[in-house]
């Protein structure tokens, strides 16, 4: 599905959008030009399966394709799958940040901070430490050096947002995880007003190419119109990488 304004300056947006997506493929592309090959492919492969096995303890749980599986096992495939998307010569140390990225994360239950915006965003604080500890433990394990180990990390921790690539990368695949699978269930318990605002966070973190593969997904109309609402809100504020 794409969203088409019908005002000419948001026209010329959107229009814009694509043009810059071009660009940021391109790039992205440039990153490595040969297929990938892991430094060391069984060490590698290893890490992977490492990784889906904590995310399997997992006791919540969510139905795909008919099948019930851990809810964090199946995160992590659709983050892997969106970053490969977005960048299919995407780097080794990003591959393994993407299937690392919310290890473990029902351990920390939001419940555990306060129910406000402050509350929150320690949560996400804490998460992300907690993420970079546990996936740094296990490429320890698996025999990974340390310049990967902190990588993986930078990655985790998302420092260097906006001026890193492959951190914007995972950053975008991030926000379209949550626009693909996660935002029907967030308005089923949410305030408009409060969705609109998340939804204005996410459109300011994105890349040109990520907003344009945002512009694809399928929405609901209510959620269409929503989306229209906090791209407007999004374009009037500073860009944010907070959340």
């Amino acid at each position: 599905m794409y969203i088409r304004f019908t005002e000419c300056g948001q026209t010329r947006f959107l229009l814009a959008v694509f043009d810059l997506n071009t660009l940021k493929l391109r790039k992205c592309r440039d990153m490595q030009e040969a297929p990938f090959q892991p430094s060391d492919p069984l060490r590698f492969a290893t890490a992977i399966q490492r990784f889906d096995e904590e995310n399997a303890r997992d006791p919540r749980r969510v139905e795909v394709d008919g099948r019930n599986e851990p809810f964090e096992l199946v995160y992590a495939r659709w983050l892997t799958d969106w970053v490969l998307r977005l960048c299919p010569t995407a780097s080794e140390a990003l591959r393994l940040a993407a299937r690392c990225q919310h290890l473990r994360r029902w351990e920390i239950p939001r419940e555990s901070f306060p129910m406000d915006r402050a509350g929150y965003l320690r949560w996400r604080t804490t998460l992300q430490r907690f993420h970079a500890e546990q996936s740094a433990r296990i490429l320890r394990e698996v025999g990974y050096p340390e310049p990967m180990i902190r990588r993986v990390q930078e990655l985790n921790l998302k420092k260097g947002l906006p001026r890193d690539p492959e951190m914007q990368v995972l950053e975008d695949a991030l926000c379209l995880v949550f626009l693909e699978h996660q935002l029907e269930e967030l308005a089923s318990k949410t305030s408009e007003e409060k969705l609109l605002q998340a939804l204005a966070r996410s459109w300011k973190k994105m890349s040109p190419t990520g907003r344009a593969a945002a512009l694809h997904l399928s929405y609901p109309d209510k959620l269409k119109a929503l989306l229209e609402r906090a791209i407007a809100l999004a374009d009037q504020e500073p860009s944010a990488t907070d959340s």
